[in-house]
């Protein structure tokens, strides 16, 4: 196995905290002496820069939230004047102001680095031809992807998202042997191209490095049986850099988090107490090696643990589980937490159910769902049985929900291709409100 930067990614744990340590004292005083919002944030704390002697003092400094981006739009985080700012990047902003990304060229060409490691992590060679179905434009995936796979030297299709039918003549003719998409929409692609006869096990594609939304175990086995091909996980986000913050590689035991530039902390997302090694929680990072907009202690509200065992791979840094879901995605149903890929996981194992389903619930207040009802799509042979079969499989499908998640849903068994598809990233949960038969 090809490790593309061994100076770094075998680096032993003592060598590493103390390039660490480094790192972030550095990255502590240029935030304080540069930016107003952490300047604030770190007086009202009592923290100097200073204080940080230890990689423990992390736990020291403030945390930053999604909605400190928002409420300092559109540059008030940022540590550089706009002269030297060479690529502004963005979230969708769907739910207010977005997030705006500043670089410096120095970024960018951290950002390519860190991705072109990210895609030989996972096993791609510059031999390979890579179709990138992420989104071009504001969003972090599609440029940020591209710049990696052409920093080592891999030729890059720019497809960006949508023209399914297009993505598929594209991958045929022109020998494609890696796809870089969202998980829902490799299925959508698996489904076009089923219409079209594209037999996917005799293609030329054999790796998809897939990310922007949480994925079950059992949906990876979906998406390798269907497509023939490795599924690995990349991992991401606006806030920190984009793609390229942790990549899992093909032994499949974790995301290799790049620790030379960011440091990672998992905390109890109800009481921000620091977790240790193993635990479940709340994945908060920081950046150590940013010019434009260094950002302290981000609460990504992803749900995952760490690993600080060495991988197989020779790989030193430390891991991150598979994300079971976001704590804002957590709906809480008569007292009980539910996460999406809790239904997704046992759905993915009931024969006759296909990989698309939605999360329906009544929003009685604005902090509880008292109400759960979950609709999947079954496949076609089994839609068009009898009416028995139908029954028998709700059955059993109610009975793997209700041990699993420990309350009661009701179970909505629907025809294919019932369910909106999404070229983007899969929308799993539906108020009922949103619903056109509410409107």
């Amino acid at each position: 196995m090809v490790i593309r930067n061994p100076e770094y990614e075998t680096l032993p744990r003592p060598q590493l905290e103390e390039l660490q340590l480094k790192r972030l004292q550095e990255t502590v005083s240029y935030v304080y002496n540069r930016n107003p919002f952490y300047h604030q944030s770190m007086d009202k704390l009592g923290i100097k820069p200073a204080d940080i002697k230890t990689l423990k003092d992390l736990a020291l400094l403030p945390f930053t939230s999604k909605e400190d981006f928002r409420q300092n739009y559109p540059f008030g985080l940022c540590c550089v004047p706009k002269t030297e700012i060479s690529r502004i990047q963005s979230s969708s902003g769907t739910t207010g102001k977005p997030v705006i990304a500043p670089y410096t060229a120095k970024d960018v060409d951290t950002w390519a680095e860190l991705v072109a490691r990210s895609l030989s992590c996972a096993g791609v060679v510059p031999e390979d031809i890579l179709q990138n179905a992420y989104g071009y434009g504001l969003f972090t995936g599609g440029l940020g992807i591209h710049y990696g796979a052409e920093k080592m030297g891999v030729a890059v299709v720019p497809a960006s998202t949508g023209n399914t039918k297009r993505q598929l003549m594209l991958l045929q003719d022109l020998g494609t042997t890696v796809i870089t998409c969202t998980p829902s929409y490799s299925l959508i692609m698996y489904e076009a191209g089923k219409e079209m006869g594209l037999d996917f096990h005799n293609s030329s594609l054999k790796l998809g490095i897939m990310g922007a939304e949480p994925w079950s175990e059992n949906m990876r086995r979906e998406i390798e049986a269907k497509l023939g091909i490795t599924a690995l996980n990349i991992y991401g986000l606006t806030e920190i850099t984009g793609p390229g913050v942790a990549m899992e590689c093909p032994q499949k035991c974790g995301l290799h988090i790049w620790e030379d530039n960011f440091m990672v902390e998992i905390i109890n997302p109800e009481t921000g107490e620091v977790l240790p090694y193993g635990q479940k929680g709340e994945l908060v990072i920081t950046t150590i090696n940013k010019q434009a907009q260094p950002v302290l202690r981000f609460r990504t509200k992803d749900i995952t643990s760490l690993m600080p065992e060495k991988c197989g791979c020779g790989r030193t840094m430390v891991r991150m589980s598979q994300i079971t879901g976001r704590s804002d995605d957590m709906i809480r149903v008569r007292g009980v937490s539910v996460f999406p890929s809790q239904i997704e996981s046992v759905l993915l194992t009931v024969e006759g159910i296909e990989p698309h389903y939605q999360i329906i619930v009544d929003r009685h207040n604005a902090f509880a769902s008292d109400e759960l009802e979950i609709w999947v799509e079954v496949s076609e042979g089994i839609f068009s049985d009898e009416m028995s079969r139908l029954n028998a499989l709700q059955k059993k499908l109610q009975s793997e929900l209700d041990s699993v998640l420990g309350i009661r849903a009701k179970i909505k068994l629907v025809e294919p291709r019932t369910l909106a598809r999404t070229e983007g990233k899969a929308k799993r949960i539906i108020d009922r409100s949103e619903l056109p038969e509410n409107r």
